[in-house]
């Protein structure tokens, strides 16, 4: 994002990116109870986002029109 965000500024693009993680999905409602455990235990919060969280997050960047050339991590601080 970093690259585009500065080629493409001059002509008033920004870019930007959403990292997910873990999120719930119907592909997720399928899974084992113990391999939802395991996954959601690495998290801080403790759970998996929702589609709707995701959504908010693309509606930030949308609109914030400062926020370029950056990828917001959106991940309950599993990356912390």
């Amino acid at each position: 994002t970093v690259t585009w965000a500065k080629e493409l500024a001059r002509y008033g693009i920004r870019v930007a990116g959403i990292a997910p993680g873990f999120i719930e999905t119907e592909m997720t409602l399928g899974m084992k109870p113990e391999a939802l455990e395991k996954m959601t235990s690495g998290i801080p919060l403790k759970r998996m986002g929702t589609p709707e969280e995701i959504a908010h997050s693309a509606a930030y960047i949308f609109e914030n029109d400062y926020y370029t050339g950056r990828i917001l991590e959106l991940d309950g601080g599993m990356r912390i």
